[in-house]
This record gives C-alpha cells, structure tokens and sequence, in this order.
C-alpha cells in the first residue's frame, strides 16, 4: 500500500465510533496497562477519541498522538494527520496549521494532505476576517459613543 493511499478520508476521520467501540478501545488500553499499553492500542483509542464529538475526548485523544509522536517515529506520520484533524476540530487552528505544515513538508504530493492544509489554511483565513470585522465592529461601535457624547456634551 503506498503512503498516498495510506491516510483516512477526512470524511472518515469526522465520522464519530459508537460509545461501545470507544469503550472497547479504552478497555484494550486499560488492559494492557494504561500507559504502558502497545503504541498501537493508545493509537486506535486516540484515533476513536479523535472522531468523538465531544470535545473532551478529542483533547486527550490529542494528548495521546502528542505522547506517541515523542516516542514513536515510525507512527509520526498518521500522528501528525490526526493531530492536525483533532486541532482543528478543537479550534486550535494555529497548532492545526503546524501539524500539517510538518506533514505537507515531507508529502508536498499527497492529495489528502493537500486538502487537509488547504482546509486548515481556509478556516485561518476565514476565522481572521471575522476577526478583523469584529474588531471594525466595535471600533465603529466605540467611535459612535465617542461622537454622541461629544455631541452631548456641547449642547
């Protein structure tokens, strides 16, 4: 199987386990010993805490990648795709982009990796217009009081 076809969907990666298979993931870990479990149980139990819709999940799902990532440099790759998902699901999209901009350095061809930076790239630059049109906003807001009481108190 080559690196291209290797990652998830991203559509996968949103779709969120049961609450029984996340369970059945968890009890692999506890099982194994917790921390001490294989790199491949902690990793399939933050893979399934990544697809939570709860955002607690998906911070400790990132918690996890974040530990597997020091420890294992064979599994850097799928960490960084899923941390990058996880990140941006939290709207940690600062540590989103730098997770995927780690990825793209050493798969600039990947298709999934592509739209997964152009996803997270998007969302920064939406989340900065809007950012930029509340601030007009209370800019404007702040001027307007200015100007009533100005008005005010010339009278």
């Amino acid at each position: 199987m080559s690196k291209v076809d290797y990652l998830p969907t991203l559509e996968d990666a949103s779709d969120a386990l049961l609450p029984q298979q996340l369970e059945i993931l968890r009890q692999q870990v506890i099982n194994e010993g917790g921390d001490d479990a294989t790199i491949q149980s902690r990793f399939n139990y933050a893979w399934g805490l990544i697809k939570s819709p709860e955002v607690n999940d998906e911070r400790l799902g990132i918690k996890i990648l974040t530990d597997i990532y020091k420890e294992s440099p064979n599994r850097r790759r799928e960490c960084l795709y899923y941390l990058t998902i996880g990140c941006y699901k939290v709207n940690e999209f600062t540590m989103a982009k730098r997770y995927v901009d780690a990825l793209y350095e050493h798969e600039p061809n990947n298709k999934q990796v592509q739209m997964l930076k152009r996803m997270v790239e998007d969302k920064i630059q939406r989340e900065t217009v809007k950012g930029i049109a509340i601030g007009a906003g209370v800019i404007a807001g702040v001027a307007t009081v200015i100007g009533l009481m100005s008005r005010s108190r010339r009278r």
